[in-house]
């Protein structure tokens, strides 16, 4: 059955790498259009986190955010399919890296760094535009699928040239390993956690949030600096990333503080355009 469901997975992917970007951005307006008004696709679970996260807009304002958020989750839902035939070259030209000298000569010196992003704008193609603007060998983290077949085919084209993915399961083995070059970590670390017992607790968008702790927990361990993916969508398919320096000493913090700076910074993006993050995340599902 793995083989079957691989075998037309692959044949889908196919009929997606000959069609233009101006073909499927017209598919995924009529594909808004099912989910949002159709199928309703998680519209309680936006509109709560919406609310939650906003109280003092009105709801007219919601709705609005709502509807692009829609939009631009159908528009992710193409780039991600897209992504897996795409060349590195090609998603360079949509995806840009900027202020990066800071980052390049902390790896001309061999330090090694963890990076922190969000889930907002495209994460999807952050793991191939990063191996040729990047002078770090970039580290992805990953939850493995159940489906082998599937799995290894992420691997080889969810990541290009450099750039390598690692199971979140082997994290710690993951840090460990000599890659040959300064490591770049990448960690989108603002999921849910599993465990409320496990989890670190901050204010995140005028909420008691639960965060999962890895970050912090494998900065303070190996003392590399921390450093925040500024995520923006630029205009349909195309985003840039700014690099800023969370922490340069993790070691030296209390515990939660980088934590904390790390959802503040995540938060000031969102405030800015919040249609762009994943709202449809049952992000809150913990309680302290």
């Amino acid at each position: 059955m793995d083989r079957l469901i691989y075998f037309f997975f692959r044949v889908f992917i196919a009929l997606f790498s000959i069609i233009p970007f101006r073909l499927l951005y017209g598919f995924s307006d009529f594909l808004f259009y099912i989910v949002y008004y159709l199928t309703g696709y998680r519209k309680n679970v936006v509109f709560e986190n919406l609310r939650n996260s906003f109280p003092g807009k009105p709801e007219a304002e919601i709705e609005e955010i709502a509807k692009k958020f829609y939009h631009h989750l159908a528009d992710m839902l193409i780039e991600s399919l897209k992504a897996f035939t795409m060349t590195e070259k090609e998603v360079v030209k949509r995806y840009k890296f900027n202020h990066t000298a800071f980052l390049d000569e902390m790896c001309r010196k061999g330090q090694q760094i963890i990076v922190v992003a969000g889930h907002y704008g495209n994460w999807e193609w952050a793991g191939i535009a990063a191996g040729t603007q990047m002078m770090h060998k970039p580290v992805g983290f990953y939850k493995p699928l159940s489906n082998k077949h599937i799995d290894r085919y992420v691997q080889r084209t969810r990541v290009q040239g450099r750039s390598k993915l690692a199971s979140i399961v082997k994290t710690a083995e993951t840090f460990k390993t000599d890659w040959g070059e300064p490591a770049a970590f990448y960690m989108v670390a603002d999921q849910s956690p599993s465990s409320a017992r496990l989890a670190m607790w901050v204010n995140f968008l005028n909420q008691e949030t639960a965060i999962l702790h890895g970050p912090e927990k494998y900065a303070r361990i190996t003392n590399f600096p921390v450093v925040f993916a500024c995520v923006k969508k630029v205009k349909r398919g195309n985003y840039s990333c700014d690099f800023m320096m969370l922490e340069p000493e993790p070691a030296k913090t209390k515990t939660g503080e980088i934590t904390t700076r790390y959802m503040k910074m995540l938060e000031d993006v969102i405030n800015e355009k919040p249609e762009y993050y994943l709202w449809s995340h049952r992000r809150w599902k913990l309680k302290k």
